[in-house]
């Protein structure tokens, strides 16, 4: 005889994935159901239970006791190589998940490697939500993949609103307008840009708030001296020493990140220049590096730390009004930024 084919596995037991497909239903309805939670319609939660019988589906007894308990389990995924940005974020990430008593996991995820399974496994490990900082904030097939399995994410500093996710972030647009005034102010007018990683909107923004500060000064931006950079320290230096090689270097550069700033400090001392006195060099976020380096940075204060804090709450709540059958529309958070001005910047030399 042929056995049903929602019976018919070639291995391994079943799972999540199988009972949403066999109940036309999301991955996270389905662990609402298992976990008893609310907001599940009558006719979803008889199907829900049709396959998971039909299935022989047995959940993991850890994962849904973690996710039957008021403790959340957040997911914070990471793919960016500032240690110095990981750094600050995390300690946010932290601070809030003690407070917010939620179990934090931890867990890189390189574009390069196959996302999905990662998801899978993750979902089915019973995890209540995400949390993803750039450049993940800006990955659309990740953010479809999320949305398609019903589960909860919040992005903290994607440069824009998301429609279907919670949003942490900074005005980028402004913030980089404001520092290019203030380099314009100290009398510098042939001024270098780094951009950041492309795959980031913040860094179309930054580039942006450049641009118009100058457009607005009447100061022409030379072209030669705006350089893609991928808001690391290597890209940084490197799109600094072509910039000093050019026969008439720029008196300032503003750099996207302060992980790119710090090599563009790096560049000019290789090449004898005083910083600040010989060339104005200026950042991006404030992160720890931007202070222990010489000379400190003159810098846009992104409130990393306090971002993360935020997306967090902003995910505990979202969950935590899903479970009490009270959905909640994404919501948007916008933080305050501060141009901080220490060592790294001063006057053009007549």
């Amino acid at each position: 005889m042929n056995e049903p084919r929602s019976r018919r596995r070639q291995s391994g037991r079943p799972t999540v994935s199988d009972v949403a497909r066999l109940a036309k239903c999301s991955q996270m309805t389905v662990s609402r159901v298992v976990n008893g939670g609310a907001g599940v319609r009558e006719e979803t939660r008889l199907a829900v239970e049709a396959a998971i019988k039909e299935l022989g589906y047995a959940p993991n007894r850890a994962a849904r006791s973690l996710a039957g308990a008021s403790q959340l389990r957040i997911v914070l995924l990471y793919s960016n190589p500032s240690a110095a940005y990981l750094s600050e974020l995390l300690i946010g990430c932290m601070d809030a998940a003690t407070r917010l008593d939620a179990n934090l996991v931890v867990e890189r995820c390189d574009p390069e490697r196959d996302q999905s399974r990662m998801i899978q496994r993750l979902i089915e490990s019973a995890v209540d939500g995400f949390l993803l900082p750039p450049p993940l904030c800006d990955d659309t097939a990740l953010l479809t993949r999320l949305r398609s399995a019903g589960t909860h994410a919040v992005l903290i500093g994607p440069g824009q609103a998301e429609a279907h996710h919670g949003v942490v972030m900074i005005d980028d647009y402004q913030a980089a307008h404001d520092m290019t005034r203030h380099i314009l102010g100290l009398g510098h007018k042939r001024i270098g840009f780094i951009i950041g990683n492309p795959q980031q909107s913040a860094s179309a923004l930054r580039l942006a708030g450049f641009r118009n500060a100058m457009a607005e000064a009447g100061a022409d931006v030379d072209e030669a001296l705006v350089r893609q950079g991928q808001f690391t320290y290597r890209s940084g230096l490197d799109a600094a020493i072509d910039i000093l090689a050019l026969p008439t270097p720029p008196s300032a550069i503003f750099a996207s990140n302060d992980d790119m700033a710090a090599g563009c400090i790096a560049a000019a001392h290789r090449r004898g220049l005083d910083v600040p006195r010989d060339l104005t060099i200026c950042g991006f976020d404030d992160t720890a590096l931007a202070s222990t380096i010489w000379p400190e940075l003159t810098t846009i204060r992104q409130p990393i730390r306090q971002m993360a804090e935020t997306a967090l709450d902003l995910l505990a709540q979202e969950i935590r009004s899903d479970r009490a059958a009270d959905a909640t529309r994404p919501r948007l958070a916008t933080l305050d930024y501060e141009l901080v001005q220490r060592d790294s910047d001063a006057p053009p030399r007549t």
